[in-house]
């Protein structure tokens, strides 16, 4: 495998992905694993990510120099000044770039084989190799920094000022592949279907003869999950289906409707509870971590009704790294996802996750390989705590009825529009505002909804969708007509980053 060393960037993940992508199984640790411990786990190759660390300032992180000895190496970014503040070299701060950049590779550079000159990256850096270590050389620059990338006289370490892992980097596949296959050596033959083996030996090892309830929201993953579950465990695996209150227009009655008979399944409606708990909170996290709490409380009641004494979610890898680092890195929180930084201390049943490191593209591959029906696969990323993060600000019942009927209206007309397959997700979110308005010859003082539609791949990072103005003056005007008490639409042009696809 490749490790991927987590020196605090957000795109850590998005690394993973896309060697993943080129068919080499990676896993992330920590800045502090020892090179010996890496060999025994069958790591082959290394990528120190970036971060927010300031090495003029505050030092390197406390990579372990065998690292660098032992493996091939590519820095990126942080990674780079890493690997020249190591060597002896001089890291500054002065010489700062953002966005898409020019860059001008060195001819004839093995990792540059296939690629451009110029060619397009993107960038994001402060701070810059002001004087490059000894035994290494330059191997290519952008304007305004001369050392963009460089690499040892040996070969096998190599730095890149850049981030080849985004999109905007237009040949990161290709510079990615040739570090991969051309320098490490290694082969393209991993595929994300042997994760299921991998995930039912987990299970096998973790849950054993024992009982298991499976958390299940009729997302792709939480659905993959049970289905998984009841296909190793049998009766012993119980999907608990909770109502919390926060669901959209008819999707309890989906839901139940779908997965019964195909798993061993429980309704249990707390809707009562939740809305009584999430009375007079508006701060998003507190949000969050009322609903991950109230949810184990359910679950930790329903487990013992059932006898079982392990509770298996379908966390995925950005819900992690968004609530905090997988590894134990410097990788900033962004926000708590309920399912992880939402959990008590004191969980009192043993946590599965048998999916913790994969993404939304490959559990949707394991869908398949499970042969789950399309209708759940290709479902839209709908958060554990459902409308109360898309209601800005306390939530009530009549707040939650409001946005209910304008999601439900988002629904319908993406549903029947071309751009239904093309939409990572698209939903409405209810604004603590309200503004004046003239609705039949009369002063309305109402609330605002704001849309937002989104283009991803994998969550990590996305694009905000260029919708028609047809449709978009049809939503307005529909959300307007139909659902009183709302009399303005907004339209989210952000995207991620520097924005989330949420907006809690």
């Amino acid at each position: 495998m490749v490790a991927v060393l987590d020196c605090g960037s957000q795109y850590l993940q998005l690394i993973v992905r896309r060697v993943r992508e080129l068919k080499v199984y990676s896993e992330i640790f920590p800045p502090t694993v020892r090179a010996a411990s890496l060999q025994r786990r069958g790591v082959r190759a290394v990528i120190l990510s970036g971060g927010p660390g300031h090495i003029s300032r505050e030092g390197h992180l406390p990579v372990d120099r065998e690292i660098l000895e032992k493996f091939p190496v590519l820095g990126l970014c942080y990674g780079l000044q890493l690997i020249a503040s190591m060597h002896g070299g001089k890291v500054a701060s002065g010489k700062r770039e953002y966005g898409k950049t020019t860059f001008f590779p060195e001819s004839g550079e093995l990792l540059f084989e296939g690629v451009s000159r110029p060619t397009t990256v993107w960038m994001s850096h402060q701070d810059y190799v002001a004087s490059m270590p000894p035994g290494f050389v330059p191997l290519g620059r952008t304007e305004n920094c001369p050392l963009a990338a460089m690499k040892n006289t040996k070969g096998t370490v190599y730095g890149l000022q850049f981030h080849p892992e985004v999109t905007h980097t237009l040949e990161g596949r290709k510079i990615l592949a040739n570090f991969l296959f051309k320098i490490a050596g290694l082969s393209p033959e991993w595929a994300s279907s042997s994760m299921l083996a991998r995930a039912e030996k987990m299970i096998a090892t973790n849950v054993g003869q024992g009982k298991v309830i499976c958390g299940l929201s009729g997302g792709v993953d939480s659905s993959c999950l049970a289905v998984f579950l009841h296909k190793v465990c049998g009766q012993r695996a119980l999907s608990i289906f909770v109502n919390n209150g926060l669901l959209r227009q008819g999707e309890a009655e989906q839901i139940r409707d779908f997965f019964s008979g195909r798993v061993n399944l429980k309704y249990v409606d707390a809707s009562t509870l939740f809305l009584k708990k999430l009375s007079g909170v508006a701060d998003p996290e507190r949000k969050r971590k009322i609903i991950g709490h109230t949810f184990i409380r359910v679950f930790q009641q329903e487990a013992k009704n059932f006898g079982a004494t392990f509770l298996a979610q379908g966390t995925l890898y950005p819900d992690v790294i968004e609530s905090t680092s997988p590894s134990g890195g410097p990788s900033a929180r962004i926000k708590t996802h309920h399912n992880v930084g939402g959990l008590p201390e004191k969980l009192r049943l043993k946590l599965v996750e048998p999916f913790r490191f994969l993404f939304k593209d490959e559990v949707r591959k394991l869908a398949r390989a499970l042969k789950i029906p399309e209708a759940i696969i290709n479902r839209q990323p709908f958060p554990g705590p459902g409308l109360a993060v898309r209601i800005i600000g306390s939530v009530t019942g009549e707040r939650l009825t409001l946005l209910r009927k304008a999601d439900a209206i988002v629904q319908e007309e993406i549903d029947r529009s071309p751009w239904k397959k093309k939409l990572w997700q698209s939903f409405a979110i209810l604004l603590p505002v309200k503004t004046v308005g003239i609705m039949g010859d009369c002063r309305s003082y109402e609330h605002v909804v704001a849309l937002r539609f989104v283009r991803s791949s994998d969550g990590m990072t996305a694009d905000w969708a260029r919708l028609p103005d047809s449709l978009l003056d049809r939503l307005s005007r529909r959300l307007v007509s139909e659902v009183k008490g709302i009399n303005r639409v907004v339209y989210d042009i952000t995207s991620k980053p520097p924005a989330t696809i949420e907006w809690e």
